[in-house]
């Protein structure tokens, strides 16, 4: 196994920058990027040209079948404010509440009081359970590929800004308090994606 792969974990922490940009092997830059922009643009027509719940459904399990660390290595080093770069934070956003749906609804529920239009945009149940966060996380990816994708950034938005309220308000530690500062920061580049995607600009 190289050393790339033991630095690229299955469950990032959610979300420190060593997560989110610490991935993957040395490319020449100028591959890289255009690697990274062309396989997220392949990804997002493919799943709109498809039209098929069943191919949705595998693009929105694509972690499950290729790894997060594949991905990491095609899109983790991006600007989040650029379309693989907000790919890349949709996955892992999906890879932590699948993989620690309790954590997630804990968050999500604390910060509803706090967010209660961001709970609305996000679209989630009540209550927020484990199976409804895996149920909301899922429906976000799929309107990457089969509704608006601006919406699906917001949603996306959204609830990442009720569980940064939530964990701020339930966490103690300067160690919280930063990963709630960098799930909200998530927040705030997901909305200025669903921006530039509505513009044209989302390269």
């Amino acid at each position: 196994m190289s050393e790339s792969e033991h630095r690229a974990p299955r469950r990032p922490a959610f979300f420190s920058e060593a997560a989110l940009e610490a991935h993957g092997p040395a490319y020449d830059p100028t591959e890289q990027i255009h690697v990274a922009h062309e396989t997220a643009l392949a990804l997002v027509h493919a799943g709109r040209a498809a039209a098929d719940p069943a191919v949705t459904g595998k693009l929105v399990a694509l972690v499950d079948d290729i790894g997060l660390s594949t991905l990491a290595e095609l899109w983790s080093q991006r600007p989040a404010r650029s379309l693989p770069g907000a790919l890349w934070r949709l996955y892992v956003l999906r890879e932590w509440v699948h993989r620690a749906p309790e954590e997630a609804s804990r968050d999500y529920a604390a910060g509803i009081r706090f967010t209660g239009p961001n709970h609305a945009v996000a679209g989630a149940a009540e209550p927020p359970g484990p199976a409804e966060m895996s149920r909301v996380i899922d429906e976000v990816l799929r309107g990457v590929f089969e509704g608006d994708l601006a919406v699906a950034l917001e949603r996306a938005a959204a609830f990442c800004r009720v569980v940064s309220a939530g964990r701020a308000d339930t966490s103690t530690g300067d160690e919280s308090a930063e990963r709630a500062a960098s799930v909200l920061a998530m927040a705030q580049d997901l909305s200025v994606c669903a921006h530039l995607w509505r513009t044209g600009a989302l390269g």
